[in-house]
């Protein structure tokens, strides 16, 4: 009766007044777990890239009006991700996919399988290697007839590139359960083509860049990514056996 009084009279009330209470302590106590370890974002960038194939033809020559067009492909690339974090907060990548876009169409997506999984500890930073190659039928407007014969007399094509995770965050002895981040944006690479003894056709030479839409520990809402930003788990944090 005593416990009753304290939230009001009713059955009802107390347990509403029990439930409010619960949900505030969990706020609570992840609010302290989140001032302990204080996590930043993760550091994406593509490093290196380049072509050494990137011929684009019609699947059927003799009908020139037809939109559909065969790209003939091979992409190399270095990704470079570094874990900035001075506390004990690693991320364990369980499966990194590269997804490669030509004028907003996608042509290729390879699985890393040779790196993946990997384990990141803090202040670390590793570098993955991924090359794509193989031909895909994409459909192709006039727009995009015109801007492909204009890169290819430049030798430099615009190519964005997508990084979709699966993976698991550490902190201290605690990690969560495998969850998927929002993919990752690698846009407007300026990539060479290269011959076949490695010399750019340009004078142009690849220039590093930061991958952005990265949110490991911050939410999506916030459209910063920067730390601070209300974490958004998509699983359960488990204690580590």
């Amino acid at each position: 009766m005593a416990r009753r009084r304290c939230c009001g009279g009713s059955r009802v009330y107390y347990w509403f007044c029990c439930f409010y209470m619960t949900i505030l302590l969990f706020i609570l106590a992840v609010f302290i777990f989140w001032l302990i370890f204080l996590p930043q974002e993760l550091k994406f960038s593509v490093t290196e890239a380049s072509l050494t194939q990137f011929n684009l033809s019609t699947t059927n020559p003799e009908n020139k009006d037809e939109n559909n067009r065969l790209l003939i492909y091979k992409l190399s690339l270095n990704i470079t991700i570094r874990n900035p974090n001075k506390k004990q907060v690693g991320v364990y990548f369980d499966r990194v996919q590269v997804i490669a876009n030509y004028r907003k169409k996608r042509f290729a997506m390879a699985t890393l399988n040779s790196t993946t999984p990997f384990y990141q500890g803090r202040k670390n930073t590793t570098v993955l290697h991924s090359v794509l190659e193989g031909q895909q039928t994409l459909s192709f407007k006039e727009k995009d007839d015109e801007q492909y014969d204009v890169e290819t007399s430049s030798g430099v094509y615009s190519i964005d590139v997508k990084l979709a995770l699966r993976l698991r965050v550490r902190f201290g002895k605690i990690k969560t359960a495998h969850f998927k981040p929002p993919k990752i944006d690698c846009n407007k690479l300026k990539v060479p083509l290269r011959t076949s003894n490695g010399t750019s056709g340009s004078n142009v030479s690849f220039k590093t860049v930061k991958c952005k839409n990265v949110f490991i520990f911050t939410s999506q809402d916030d459209g910063s990514g920067a730390s601070g930003s209300t974490v958004t788990f998509n699983t359960p944090i488990l204690t580590n056996q």
